[in-house]
């Protein structure tokens, strides 16, 4: 069947953010609710290149909307309710970080010994073992580095648990930064639950599933995307294509690339839940579901930043959660992207207020994500300019939209008008490239082209400026080079791959 891609332009015209399915009789939404609902709407039509969102927003011990907008897949013209799954990324590393936070409140282990004092024989190498601890690996301040863990995990999704516990020992002190300072990675995460299956039999999945999104009630998330398919609809991650118009990106996350740093996929409705909990220290519906002080601990910042992400500033990090202010409130968050997916998740502790914002759309207006959530917060705060401030930040969003779409277009141009910088037939250079700890790159010919394949990843390559190179987007826009460095040989990331 051949499809028809949408152009960004006619989105708008097309109607497919004219629907919207709320998570709460429209009738007796609150005045926020149907604010809320109003401006989400504009703002989808006036942005008009994210093809679908889903809205959860909880004051205190209620949900006030939970709603989608939109289509799940422009291809599949799906709509987005409430329970339509959205991946949320990094936003996952709240759920795996409270599980741990569990285990240690049941003495299972201790999050603040060295890791030698429990993990048993591993094949982490002795030194960090011995200095390094679970809240320095989840707070992201272990200063430690693991490059073929990480990529496997979330990338290529060539891993076994025997294979990621082997390579434990490719864990390396960081050259820039040293431990007991923050610096945001994946790897704390993959290490963290790597170690925990090997010491006590249990994976990441199993640990969330079980100790978290069980105990929540939590019946629409997964940590299993091919679940989460033969359940329901699943939002794709859309990219801007060659021509232009929007299609659904070429590297959607599979089961292998769900991973304890970004591997769950939820719904509005099951959101709400998440932030309801963490609002009231895992009492949800009047049910304490959590011990008391356990969700709490996991929002008290245990390293220092100091960095300011659009309206927010960011001056620690605790378990899995961003800490910072938006405005003058304390702002608990945690956001995620992948492929053209975004996720927002914040609430302010004392005003017992929190948004979960998930779009099918990330690298065009990412930001959307975060505008809803403020719109959210500055509506309740009862902001006297609300209305006017957010035409104005619209009409900016707009703009930053156009700029980046016709910067997209004239690099591709550009590249494509480049001459190949390879000395050889192309056929010589396919083949099987092998790297103990990164993998395998696949290297066919398709007719006059040439196409990698790493894992669940694959792209057509392009021309380079440097002498046998090409140039790869084996994540979506994300440029990566390829250096044919000798007869048989390869070079990808910084590591040198053999052919077979």
């Amino acid at each position: 069947m051949t499809r028809h891609r949408i152009p960004i332009a006619l989105l708008m015209a097309a109607g497919l953010w004219s629907f919207a399915t709320l998570g709460l009789a429209a009738p007796h939404a609150s005045p926020e609710a149907k604010d809320i609902d109003a401006f989400t709407r504009k703002a989808m039509a006036r942005v008009s290149v994210v093809p679908g969102l889903a809205l959860a927003v909880v004051d205190g011990d209620k949900a006030v909307i939970t709603a989608g907008y939109g289509v799940a897949d422009v291809d599949t013209r799906a709509p987005v309710d409430a329970e339509t799954g959205f991946y949320i990324a990094s936003a996952t590393k709240s759920f795996t970080a409270l599980a741990i936070a569990g285990m240690a409140a049941r003495r299972d282990l201790d999050l603040n010994v060295p890791l030698a004092d429990w993990i048993g024989a591993t094949s982490l190498p002795p030194d960090i073992a011995s200095t390094i601890t679970l809240t320095d690996l989840l707070s992201h301040r272990s200063g430690v580095e693991n490059a073929p863990i990480a990529f496997r995990a979330a990338f290529s999704g060539e891993q076994s648990p025997e294979l990621m516990q082997a390579l434990l020992s490719r864990t390396v002190r960081s050259a820039t930064t040293p431990h007991g300072t923050f610096r945001y990675t994946n790897t704390g995460y993959n290490l963290a639950t790597t170690l925990i299956e090997a010491r006590f039999g249990r994976d990441w999945r199993a640990l969330v599933t079980d100790d978290v999104l069980a105990p929540a009630g939590m019946t629409h998330t997964t940590a299993w995307i091919s679940k989460a398919r033969r359940k329901g609809v699943v939002a794709s991650g859309h990219v801007p294509g060659p021509t232009g118009a929007l299609e659904p990106s070429r590297l959607q996350k599979t089961d292998a690339t769900l991973q304890s740093a970004g591997g769950l996929v939820s719904t509005a409705g099951d959101m709400a839940r998440w932030l309801e909990i963490q609002i009231n220290d895992g009492v949800l519906d009047g049910r304490r579901l959590f011990p008391v002080g356990l969700v709490d601990s996991t929002h008290r910042s245990v390293v220092g930043q100091k960095v300011v992400f659009g309206p927010y500033t960011r001056d620690g990090y605790g378990l899995g959660w961003q800490t910072g202010r938006y405005g003058d409130d304390v702002l608990i968050h945690h956001f995620g992207n992948f492929a053209g997916s975004r996720a927002h998740v914040s609430f302010m502790p004392d005003r017992k207020l929190g948004v979960a914002v998930m779009a099918n759309e990330d690298l065009i207006a990412g930001e959307l994500a975060d505008l809803v959530a403020d719109y959210v917060y500055d509506r309740f705060a009862g902001r006297p300019d609300l209305e006017a401030h957010y035409d104005a930040e619209l009409a900016e969003l707009a703009a930053r939209r156009d700029k980046r779409l016709a910067g997209l277009a004239a690099a591709r141009a550009e590249r494509a008008a480049r001459p190949w910088s390879l000395s050889r037939p192309m056929d010589s250079y396919v083949g099987t490239y092998a790297n103990a700890a990164m993998g395998r790159i696949a290297v066919t010919q398709e007719g006059d082209r040439m196409r990698v394949r790493i894992g669940v990843m694959s792209d057509l390559a392009e021309a380079f400026t440097k002498p046998e190179t090409v140039r790869v987007e084996l994540v979506p826009l994300q440029g990566q080079t390829i250096l044919f460095d000798g007869p048989g040989r390869l070079t990808f990331e910084g590591e040198t791959f053999v052919r077979d």
